[in-house]
């Protein structure tokens, strides 16, 4: 039950009338969530994926469209075919420069079907970035009974969120937008240092907790967040190794940022899971945390909280359990590759860091190379990253 939704066509059922409604003059802004697999982006090239059998088809019946890529460039056709302005193309997904991936996978779809009107959308379409930050975890039974029993609402998909909220836009539109000011939208000229600020504490903190806490034993985000030791650590991750690298942000108080930051993860009525924050860790780190430590090891910041989280990812790679012993559920694209390379590390200690898809050269850096194994050889020692964790919050200011 959505109430700010006032009408729904399925596109699928009749993609005429969703295509007419999209190219009639009274819409001015079409946007969208997709979800990341949606984009249709090649692995290989990062260019729009042409093999894809609904692309072929779509090339082939623009009328009868199957991707939201095929919608988009048939509406588009009409209205510059009839003379009317293009629309705004607004992502609302989770993603770092969106509204750039979008116009790079629109105008590659669009150019298989007609160059002319492929290069119409890259010069008449906007595309602004956006940066979308609320907490949502994943629906449970839990969930819904509580508002059968409490409200007497029987909702078969409620969505549970907590009560921050944060949508940040640059403000490039092809025929103006709403005063979306006005319900705390936060309109910019460059999205790209709001993206930087969540990537490398929201999501990089969500990473580090996820994986020390999973392998701690604990279950939940909030659940570390309520022992000190945690939160203790992940403050300081943010203060001594994230914040330096991180520009001047328009509009933040990155400290009260942060406050805000701990106060969410501790928040007990999300109980967010760590076993979904550490799926895909794979392909999480190389954007949320690796980053961090590259500049750290260019600007000569301190890198011993990042290492150990790493370390302790190897550890989780490897035995797939905690601390003591209990499984862990993993899911990750590389769930093998991990757990062959940290068992490795036995032979060659570095090992887990030669897998260059997700660490890139950092083996090769002696600085990391030298605090990672230390922490490598604590993680041997004993599994307790609490014992861990005191340690490199007792180090002066954290350098390495």
């Amino acid at each position: 039950m959505i109430g700010s939704i006032v009408d729904f066509l399925m596109g699928c059922d009749d993609p005429a009338v969703v295509i007419d409604r999209m190219a009639d003059s009274a819409t001015r802004i079409v946007s969208l969530s997709i979800t990341e697999g949606g984009y249709n982006v090649d692995a290989e090239t990062g260019e729009f994926d042409a093999s894809n059998p609904d692309a072929r088809h779509d090339v082939d019946h623009p009328s009868q469209p199957k991707l939201v890529f095929g919608y988009l460039t048939a509406a588009l056709r009409k209205r510059r075919d009839s003379g009317l302005p293009a629309f705004t193309v607004q992502s609302c997904d989770n993603i770092q420069h969106n509204g750039d991936l979008t116009r790079k996978m629109l105008v590659g779809f669009a150019r298989l079907q007609d160059s002319e009107l492929a290069a119409w959308i890259d010069s008449e379409v906007r595309f602004p970035n956006a940066m979308v930050d609320r907490i949502t975890p994943v629906t449970t039974d839990a969930d819904i009974e509580y508002l059968r029993t409490e409200f007497n609402v029987d909702d078969q998909w409620p969505v549970v969120c907590e009560p921050f909220c944060q949508w940040v836009i640059e403000d490039h539109f092809s025929a103006g937008r709403p005063d979306w000011q006005n319900v705390g939208v936060q309109f910019c000229s460059n999205v790209t240092p709001y993206e930087e600020m969540k990537l490398r504490l929201l999501n990089a903190g969500h990473s580090v907790l996820g994986i020390l806490g999973s392998v701690y034993g604990y279950q939940t985000i909030n659940e570390c967040i309520h022992d000190d030791l945690f939160r203790d650590f992940l403050r300081q991750f943010f203060d001594v190794e994230a914040t330096p690298v991180l520009d001047a942000v328009e509009g933040i108080d990155l400290d009260q940022y942060k406050a805000t930051l701990i106060e969410r993860f501790g928040n007990p009525n999300i109980r967010d899971n760590l076993a979904r924050i550490c799926l895909e860790s794979s392909s999480k780190l190389p954007v949320f945390l690796i980053p961090t430590i590259c500049e750290n090891l260019t600007k000569g910041g301190s890198i011993r909280y990042a290492a150990l989280v790493i370390a302790a990812w190897c550890y989780y790679s490897e035995k797939h359990a905690d601390r003591h012993g209990q499984p862990l559920d993993v899911t990750d694209g590389l769930k093998e590759s991990l757990h062959e390379a940290a068992k490795a590390t036995r032979d060659d200690r570095l090992s887990f860091l030669r897998i260059q898809q997700v660490f890139g050269d950092l083996a090769d850096n002696e600085r990391f190379a030298q605090t990672y194994l230390e922490m490598l050889d604590r993680m041997d020692r004993t599994p307790d990253v609490s014992e861990h964790m005191r340690a490199v919050l007792g180090d002066a200011g954290g350098a390495s």
